[in-house]
């Protein structure tokens, strides 16, 4: 089946642009050079930029006709704090940061749409263009979303997609529903009161207390969920002393949860904050929690995921369209925007490649035409001109 054969002649100067932006990776609201090369490379194509939206981040504006539809395409910018272990030419650029997510890819997706877009105007409507920042857990879509992103760029309907590792190149998911989970990080600061390593019995050991409180912490979700229910506890981090012969004043544990309902998520924290202050008490110590939920599920509202299954059966065949799976247990702060507005979040195929948030991560370039492809042609579907 057909890509739109106008994207597939960019293929290498899409190549191009994805590696510059993997060669310079940049954190979270810190994504000046990358807003700057898309908002260059929209204002070269025609397209009228808005920034600071979400403080790093950029709206494209394009309109035809004076219809008052619209449509919104949304991509994600940020890289992670992860050093590189690839030794491709474009590898990272900046020790201890590295797009291991493919936001680079999802980027030069939606610059590839922009610029079929502009060239051949066949729609009726507005599109806005949405490039994102802090998409990491780091509250990008509500900065945007708080800095009036539907207000000044209404959206009738919104897409964006995530690449896949392990997914062949040229198939899509797109399936109505949840299909990313509520997301919370929390952290727990145990206090004891410290002593030395050769008499434990003159403090009250917080390193003691917090390896306790591991064990607790990961019983909530096997004893404490109906077993029908999706949910991930896990303790990430464990810090504590600095000497061998000293027992700390206190210990921290952090970690992140996953659900499928912010009810759930809810029900969790609660049993959170028992079990710290519980386990602490046991032990003469005290513990303080800090539990943040920083994204909620992505729910794929269906009229618009079934547009676009259509627009990804017309490029690649029905066949290689996934439109029933089980939600994951990752999260994405698309969903603060898909709660605004009727939203299909997507996934794209990104072949056999290292994991998400992996070192040795890299997009695939192959992967670059389909999704181009596909932002393309849902703007010429939902927004086609009206039949003379």
């Amino acid at each position: 089946m057909p890509l739109i054969d106008d994207i597939v002649a960019m293929d290498e100067e899409l190549r191009t642009w994805r590696r510059d932006i993997h060669a310079h990776p940049e954190l979270g609201f810190e994504e000046h050079r990358t807003a700057d090369f898309v908002a260059k490379k929209l204002t070269e194509f025609g397209i009228d930029v808005v920034r600071g939206i979400g403080k790093t981040g950029v709206v494209g504006v394009l309109r035809e006709g004076n219809e008052t539809r619209s449509i919104g395409l949304r991509a994600d910018m940020d890289a992670l704090p992860i050093a590189e272990d690839n030794t491709v030419p474009h590898r990272s650029t900046c020790h201890g940061t590295m797009h291991a997510c493919g936001h680079d890819g999802h980027t030069t997706m939606l610059l590839g749409a922009a610029k079929y877009l502009a060239a051949t105007r066949n729609f009726r409507g507005q599109v806005n263009f949405i490039f994102q920042p802090a998409e990491e857990g780091i509250g990008g879509a509500r900065a945007m979303i708080e800095d009036g992103l539907f207000e000044k760029f209404p959206c009738d309907s919104l897409y964006a997609m995530h690449n896949a590792p392990g997914v062949p190149v040229g198939k899509f998911g797109a399936t109505a529903g949840i299909r990313t989970a509520a997301g919370a990080f929390f952290d727990i600061d145990v206090i004891g009161k410290g002593a030395h390593g050769a008499f434990p019995d003159q403090g009250v050991d917080p390193v003691l207390i917090a390896s306790e409180l591991v064990t607790s912490l990961q019983s909530i979700v096997s004893r404490n969920i109906r077993p029908s229910e999706t949910a991930v506890l896990s303790v990430t981090q464990f810090h504590a002393g600095d000497a061998y012969n000293v027992i700390p004043d206190r210990a921290r544990l952090s970690g992140t949860v996953r659900t499928l309902s912010v009810d759930l998520m809810n029900q969790i924290e609660e049993r959170v904050r028992q079990r710290a202050a519980s386990v602490a008490a046991a032990h003469g110590g005290t513990a303080e929690v800090d539990f943040r939920i920083v994204f909620h599920p992505v729910i794929n509202d269906e009229a618009t995921t079934s547009t676009a299954a259509n627009v990804c059966s017309g490029l690649v065949g029905e066949s290689d369209v996934i439109t029933s799976s089980p939600p994951g247990t990752g999260s994405e702060d698309f969903s603060f925007m898909s709660e605004k507005v009727p939203s299909c979040y997507l996934i794209l195929g990104n072949g056999i490649s290292a994991p998400l948030h992996n070192s040795h991560y890299d997009f695939n370039d192959d992967a670059l035409a389909y999704g181009a492809s596909f932002f393309a042609g849902v703007v010429e579907n939902v927004l086609a001109p009206a039949e003379t």
